[in-house]
């Protein structure tokens, strides 16, 4: 389909609040909204905001939520639902403010160049500067550094972890474009965009995976997983985009192109999951029935930070609390910080298979010297496994890389005690147990 000029004018609104559709509640904090200037090498000449929940872990997980065409990092903190849920699982959330010019309001650039190479310039490395950022003043965990946006921030968040699979873990992109779509700055809408207008989308899933791969060559390392979301009645960034991303992004992991697994966890969303041979997935696509270019709507931020596994409760019963004063050349400001001490966790688990089927029960034990008040449990179910149903416990997905959490009579786990969750699955002969557990984010011991 051609995206006409007068289509995009008209639809510069709707860019204006992608993403904003939702009227979120002012998160119940102390913690507001912070402007940063100074973090670092900023050839993209963007604006940084950042907002930091009171109570938080010693090492936050970082998520970068990035704003459609028009918008601004304030605008899609305040009508996003990002910061509630920062609130609620103690990430820390930067909001960048795009800067570039493109016709109907400042946009993220993944159309010149420089934005296409590691390390080139533009909006990507001013990016990174303000991760690095955070890592330095907040204590940001490396290892969980998450990228997701909506239109222009979609496409920024499929750039970032094509330009960067060292620095981020994992993105969901909202009303995207696969990485290396725009051939240039003329090509960016409005006007004739062959990307957007379809002629230049077209590519064969090799095309598409090596613009990645030659984004950052030589790279050996893992890649960040990839959560892909589109409106079946977008015409602004067309709905067919969706399967070229799926394409590129499937393509770099070495996957089919046939989905592992489909299935509509909320009514008009429809989601297929690739997996790789361990059946952990590592590309989720959602179809929402009859949207257009208005996500993410309700329920998708979390489901994208679930997706992330950031999706636990932070206990501010079972905390340190310290307090940080950090010093920018206009800012000054000071954060209370709350510190939940680390844990440790021990799982067993039996399993008792049958010819397509089987059941397995978890032992979950609390080994560290404080409660555990709230928990969720993560684990990748092997190859051929699906879970039909559970007890004790509420599990998500049914297949391939699940969370088990609490339901209200066991949410409390004294030190030293112990509770039991299980489930019943269907398997294809492999009736293996799961090779690890996490709980509430940290690795526990097996037997």
């Amino acid at each position: 389909m051609k995206v006409t000029p007068s289509l995009l004018v008209a639809a510069a609104a709707s860019l204006v609040v992608a993403g904003l559709v939702t009227a979120v509640p002012t998160p119940a904090s102390a913690a507001s909204l912070t402007e940063v200037t100074g973090f670092g090498a900023n050839p993209g000449g963007m604006r940084m905001h950042v907002y930091v929940p009171d109570v938080r872990p010693a090492n936050p997980a970082i998520v970068v939520a990035m704003h459609g065409c028009g918008g601004s990092g304030p605008g899609f903190y305040s009508g996003s639902e990002f910061a509630s849920l920062a609130d609620r699982h103690g990430f820390v959330v930067i909001y960048p403010s795009a800067q570039q010019e493109a016709g109907f309001g400042k946009c993220f650039d993944t159309w010149s160049d420089a934005a296409k190479r590691r390390g080139g310039g533009s909006d990507p490395v001013s990016l990174v500067s303000m991760v690095t950022y955070v890592q330095q003043r907040y204590g940001g965990d490396p290892n969980r550094v998450f990228a997701t946006g909506s239109s222009s921030g979609g496409m920024m968040t499929n750039q970032m972890l094509a330009l960067y699979p060292d620095v981020f873990k994992a993105g969901a992109a909202f009303m995207g474009v696969p990485f290396n779509c725009f051939a240039n700055a003329a090509d960016f809408p409005p006007g004739s965009s062959r990307c957007t207008g379809g002629g230049g989308a077209n590519r064969t899933p090799q095309e598409w995976g090596d613009a990645v791969r030659q984004a950052y060559p030589g790279y050996t390392g893992a890649r960040p997983r990839v959560q892909l979301w589109h409106g079946t009645n977008d015409t602004l960034v067309p709905y067919a985009l969706l399967q070229e991303s799926i394409e590129q992004w499937t393509n770099v992991f070495g996957l089919s192109q046939t989905p592992s697994s489909t299935d509509t966890p909320q009514t008009n969303w429809n989601r297929h999951r690739y997996n790789n041979s361990a059946g952990a997935t590592l590309v989720e696509a959602y179809s929402v029935q009859g949207a257009g270019h208005t996500l993410p709507s309700g329920g998708m931020a979390a489901q994208a930070i679930a997706f992330f596994g950031l999706d636990r409760a932070v206990d501010p019963t079972s905390t340190t609390t310290s307090t940080t004063t950090t010093t920018t050349s206009t800012t000054t400001m000071t954060t209370t910080t709350t510190v939940q001490p680390p844990g440790t966790c021990r799982v067993t688990s039996t399993v008792n298979a049958w010819n397509t089927g089987l059941t397995e029960s978890i032992t979950i034990t609390n080994t560290g010297a404080t409660a555990v008040n709230g928990w969720s449990l993560t684990f990748t179910l092997p190859a051929g496994q699906t879970i039909t149903s559970g007890w004790s416990a509420t599990y998500s997905p049914s297949s391939g890389h699940v969370t088990a959490r609490n339901v209200a009579y066991n949410a409390s786990i004294p030190p030293n005690a112990s509770i039991g969750i299980g489930f019943q699955a269907t398997h294809n002969g492999n009736t293996a147990k799961p090779a690890s557990f996490t709980l509430n984010g940290m690795a526990c011991a097996t037997a």
